[in-house]
């Protein structure tokens, strides 16, 4: 409370000279961001306009980040702002010229890392967002500060984005002369764990969140990540899987058993969670003597892949945490399938090392169940986010569109879609009705962590590729858009539209779009029918909710077909103005859904 007064009675102070600024750039370099936020110490203060490069002389080199081309004239404010008397945040804020719907964004972080995502500040700024992002607390993609210094650790968990954005708000009014109207948030994995943090612990912080593969459950995440090298081994060990054997024989055997499941072959999972890889198919008949591994596997490796796709357990056979998504191979031979601890859960060990057990000598040969159990008590800063409701968040108004891809090959996408049933039992029953009225949940078929995959991936969810949505800033193709749609304007999303660019390169042009469902719906397809002409049908956890049983998903098939009768039935009626004669089964399950 001290801070905003003291804060609010600087920025009447510091006003009444900014008065006098004559154009934007003046009013940038005359503004003076420490009268306005306490404990903070000014580190950047630059005009800058459309085209020119932001540039990070001081940033760490493992954030791989030295320079940002901004897209809108703005003003870039820069600050270190204290948290506590061991722990401090670095803070920039991008101020653009042309202000669009006073709306202020926040921008989240990935991985263990203190890196701001500088491509977020251009982006949310290139769209008229004052938008902000902090270090986490630390700097770099190394947690080693968290060692004996709890205040680290909270300010990763969750004081930094809080900090932030209080300061955001703050600097904003002062700067523009009157308050944010609309606050957001965007971010993926580590930053999609932080949205629902945030909602949870502080939920008048945001109108609207965005969470992309949160990492919910984060303590139980680490164990399950550190559980791949244990049944891998390293390279060279006996029965190691080659990373080719993944890529090729594997990834193909599962696109075999499970692509052809939605109807239509193309490359792409649509509904991971009606895949049950057998890899049992994979045995050398007769022995392996001398079958390469490029052909077929020995028992212990099709065991070892057993293993692999299956949930993990406790010791007691109660869930630890869900299984893998089927079809992410290809990109988990970089880190979950690569033959060595996760590259930071384990990797240097330094989760269990800085922020679980404070003992720098730790390592992965003492991993063990135990191990996984004493993360998660110790729960160190608050960082589990695995909330049963959020009601607070619900009451003020907020909204939330949640997003997973469903071959992640980083956080699976099945753990998603146990959080949305654990807040449906807790909003409204098991159906998620109530629940969808203010958080609404989308499986994005065959993208990758965050971005990236065969899938049609680009949903506007961040800055470079992932922003560049055709149409520009419109709620149809764009999930930040609509976002605001939503909370401005009462417009809720039924469908995520993606796009997939050719090669993945915006210059190439758009290869295909696709309408991901609003979950638990799931699309049906046939092979004749269009990407947007996918039908979104009740999946099979919402059927259940629903009382409809397995069969009225193997009807959907005939409908889809029906439809596309029913569509050149429209086209043909109104060519010879023929009465239209209602096509009944397919026309009450599209009132129905």
């Amino acid at each position: 409370m001290m801070m905003r007064l003291i804060g609010g009675l600087a920025a009447t102070v510091w006003l009444s000279a900014f008065a006098h600024a004559k154009d934007f750039k003046q009013q940038c370099l005359q503004f003076d961001p420490e009268a306005v936020v306490p404990h903070s110490q000014l580190t950047r203060l630059e005009y800058l306009t459309d085209g020119a490069d932001a540039e990070f002389p001081d940033n760490d080199p493992s954030c791989l980040s030295y320079k940002q081309k901004v897209e809108r004239n703005l003003c870039r404010v820069g600050l270190k702002i204290q948290t506590s008397a061991r722990s401090e945040i670095s803070f920039e804020l991008w101020l653009p010229e042309q202000w669009t719907g006073k709306r202020l964004l926040s921008t989240g972080n990935g991985g263990v890392d203190g890196c701001i995502k500088y491509n977020d500040l251009a982006y949310g700024s290139a769209h008229g967002f004052a938008t902000l992002g902090t270090n986490n607390g630390h700097n770099g993609k190394s947690i080693r500060a968290m060692l004996n210094n709890d205040e680290v650790v909270i300010d990763y968990s969750y004081r930094a984005l809080h900090t932030g954005t209080s300061a955001g708000k703050l600097l904003t009014k002062a700067f523009y002369g009157s308050q944010s109207a609309y606050s957001y948030y965007v971010g993926c994995s580590l930053g999609g764990r932080m949205a629902i943090q945030a909602a949870d612990m502080y939920p008048e912080d945001y109108d609207g969140i965005i969470a992309g593969a949160p990492a919910v459950d984060f303590n139980l995440l680490q164990g399950e990540r550190a559980m791949f090298y244990n049944i891998t081994g390293g390279k060279g060990s006996p029965n190691y899987v080659e990373t080719h054997t993944w890529k090729g024989l594997i990834h193909n055997e599962v696109l075999r058993q499970c692509d052809g499941l939605d109807g239509v072959t193309d490359g792409i999972i649509e509904i991971p969670s009606r895949c049950h890889f057998d890899p049992g198919a994979l045995l050398c008949p007769g022995g392996c003597a001398d079958r390469p591994q490029s052909e077929c596997l020995n028992g212990a490796q099709v065991e070892q892949l057993r293993q692999i796709y299956a949930d993990y357990l406790w010791p007691n056979g109660t869930l630890l945490f869900p299984r893998m998504n089927p079809g992410n191979e290809i990109g988990a031979t970089a880190n979950l399938l690569a033959g060595n601890p996760f590259n930071y859960s384990v990797l240097d060990q330094e989760y269990y090392r800085y922020a679980v057990t404070n003992d720098p000598s730790w390592d992965m040969s003492l991993f063990s169940f135990d191990t996984i159990r004493a993360g998660d008590d110790a729960n160190p800063g608050n960082l589990r986010t695995y909330p049963a409701s959020l009601a607070r968040f619900q009451s003020r108004g907020g909204k939330a569109i949640v997003y997973h891809g469903g071959q992640d090959n980083q956080i699976t996408s099945f753990k998603s879609e146990l959080f949305y049933e654990r807040l449906a039992r807790n909003h409204g029953g098991g159906g998620g009705g109530d629940l969808d009225s203010w958080y609404r949940f989308f499986r994005i078929s065959g993208m990758l962590h965050c971005s990236g995959g065969p899938g049609a991936w680009v949903l506007g969810q961040g800055g470079d590729g992932a922003g560049a949505t055709p149409g520009g800033f419109d709620p149809d193709t764009n999930v930040l858009a609509a976002a605001v749609a939503w909370v401005e304007d009462g417009r809720a999303p039924e469908t995520a539209m993606g796009t997939k660019y050719v090669n993945d390169t915006v210059s190439l042009g758009v290869d295909f779009q696709r309408r991901h469902c609003r979950y638990p719906k799931a699309q049906t397809d046939v092979m004749e029918m269009s990407r947007l002409d996918r039908l979104c049908t009740a999946g099979e956890i919402g059927m259940a909710s629903l009382g409809i049983g397995w069969e009225t998903s193997q009807f959907a098939s005939s409908l889809v077909k029906k439809k596309h009768q029913y569509d050149q039935q429209v086209k043909s009626s109104v060519r010879s103005q023929a009465p239209l004669v209602r096509t009944t089964d397919y026309m009450d399950w599209v009132d129905l859904y």
